[in-house]
């Protein structure tokens, strides 16, 4: 039983890892708890100490490409033995949450040999009534997973982040990807509440949500990224995947290639620069502009628009096109006044004030010069 008073000591096996990593992040921003880390390799000493303690047990180390097939068995089977034959002999039960893999159902030597720590840990938890959850992972990806190793999505995202080449065997072929920030998300569930035991057991957790994809679309989706800088074009980020797999791009940047120039538009007026687009959200832009200048005078069918005024002092005029009435909304920027341009107003935003005014417009569709819905007319 954990005590409110003592916080709760978790041991996370292969904490420098890309799953250790992501984890540690997560609990230690929690109150109540004390990590254990051991890194991959971790000496016996350091491993003793920590089995003693622990009250959970988050089992992620092992050997997924060895330079001997045989690391594969002492790696991942022999080392999770040797855990649950040591928490034996001390007579101790923590909770474990082991990171399996779903090559377990398979017959090569990496899945048999997780297979086999499976066995030596339901062994463990039938020896002592301990709780003990398999995840089967499938291929992970997210921030910190190493490129040019065993993750397509890590290789991926930091080749074309360094406009280096990839090689695709065969673009049709399909994987299943898991986001990492969903696996710590399940795994920190597992952790048990305060001031009560946790229920013993062997189990398998269920799946968990994964985006099949063939290989020849990741990678069409990750260059995209890239070409984002030139575009403008936002990806679809509706959906929860592509939201993952841009984060994870963006995590594989050099610390030097953070920042990129806007195109500037540059003319007597001042300047004006397109920031980001989308076919669902439309698109914005940024302006600076002079004294005493004046932008717009034209109108829109259906197009609509708002415009904030960040920095300087305006008025913004409309006019009904059918009509005569010319209403006036003055703004200025330490306000954060939106106004709404709605269709078949001709507008204008006129700089009233001593000094440059900078503007940000948003429109509801990306401008297409071939249908630019904008027609000039004075206000």
């Amino acid at each position: 039983m954990f005590r409110h008073q003592n916080p709760m000591r978790i041991l996370i096996t292969g904490s420098n890892g890309f799953v250790g990593r992501n984890l540690s992040a997560a609990l230690s921003r929690r109150e109540g708890v004390e990590i254990l880390p051991v890194a991959r390799g971790p000496s016996a000493d350091s491993l003793n100490a920590a089995l003693a303690s622990a009250d959970v047990i988050f089992h992620l180390a092992g050997i997924n490409r060895p330079n001997d097939v045989a690391e594969y068995e002492t790696g991942n089977a022999g080392f999770t033995a040797g855990i649950c034959a040591k928490l034996i002999a001390a007579g101790r039960k923590p909770k474990i949450v082991f990171a399996s893999s779903s090559q377990a159902e398979l017959e090569n030597p990496y899945g048999i040999s997780k297979r086999k720590a499976e066995e030596s840990l339901r062994h463990y938890s039938e020896k002592t009534g301990a709780a003990v959850v398999i995840y089967r992972l499938k291929n992970l990806f997210g921030k910190w997973c190493r490129p040019n190793y065993n993750s397509v999505t890590a290789t991926f995202c930091h080749n074309i982040a360094h406009d280096l080449p990839i090689q695709i065997s065969n673009p049709q072929n399909v994987v299943e990807l898991t986001y990492i920030d969903d696996v710590i998300a399940a795994f920190v569930s597992e952790l048990p509440a305060a001031d009560a035991p946790s229920a013993g057991g062997f189990s398998f957790a269920g799946p968990l949500a994964s985006h099949a994809i063939s290989l020849g679309d990741l990678a069409a989706m990750i260059r995209g990224f890239r070409e984002h800088r030139k575009s403008l074009r936002l990806p679809d980020l509706s959906s929860p995947f592509v939201r993952a797999l841009y984060a994870t791009y963006l995590s594989y940047l050099e610390t030097d290639d953070f920042a990129y120039g806007l195109d500037i538009k540059t003319d007597n007026r001042g300047s004006l620069a397109e920031f980001l687009k989308s076919p669902a959200g439309g698109q914005i832009f940024v302006s600076r502009t002079r004294p005493g200048i004046t932008r717009g005078n034209h109108f829109h069918h259906t197009k609509t628009e708002k415009f904030l005024v960040l920095s300087g002092e305006a008025i913004i005029r409309f006019r009904q096109i059918s009509g005569d009435k010319v209403i006036e909304y003055r703004v200025k920027g330490e306000d954060y006044r939106v106004v709404d341009i709605p269709p078949g107003y001709t507008h204008s935003i006129e700089n009233v004030g001593s000094g440059e005014m900078v503007t940000l417009f948003w429109a509801s569709e990306i401008f297409d010069p071939a249908k630019p819905d904008t027609a000039f007319l004075n206000v």
